[in-house]
């Protein structure tokens, strides 16, 4: 799979932070970057485009859909798409740590974001996100190659 065609996407009821971070994140090579103010909206053009997307960072409070229930949304679509949590206010660690456990959240960011934690942390998500999207390729090769003998 060619990794130009992977979509990042910012999910933040505040348009100036996706703008924000959508150019703070222009400087990677082989993304394109979707930002969404209605996490319904983001939803839907998810199910839509749900193979080609990579990385999903998502807002914990907005207000139709919080950021936990839309990640938990996107991963019943695409358990390898990988997902960040930002916020603003303070988590439930006990929380956190379950998401995490249960591969969930992938990572978490605490706003203020400094734009080089943010581009290395979606940088580290995209790795991983190939690694594992390579992964499934070769567990679904094993298996199909098995099937037919």
């Amino acid at each position: 799979m060619s990794t130009n065609n992977r979509i990042v996407c910012i999910v933040d009821d505040e348009q100036e932070i996706t703008m924000y971070f959508r150019d703070a994140l222009q400087v990677i090579n082989g993304i394109s970057i979707s930002t969404f103010t209605d996490p319904i909206l983001a939803l839907e053009h998810f199910t839509i485009n749900k193979s080609a997307y990579a990385l999903v960072l998502a807002d914990l409070r907005m207000s139709s859909l919080n950021g936990i229930d839309l990640i938990k949304k996107i991963k019943d679509l695409n358990p390898i798409v990988r997902t960040i949590l930002m916020t603003g206010w303070a988590i439930d660690n006990n929380l956190f740590i379950e998401y995490a456990k249960r591969k969930i959240i992938n990572a978490f960011l605490q706003k203020p974001i400094r734009l080089n934690s943010l581009r290395e942390e979606v940088n580290g998500q995209l790795q991983t996100y190939q690694l594992q999207k390579l992964f499934y390729l070769l567990e679904s090769y094993k298996i199909s190659t098995i099937s037919s003998v």
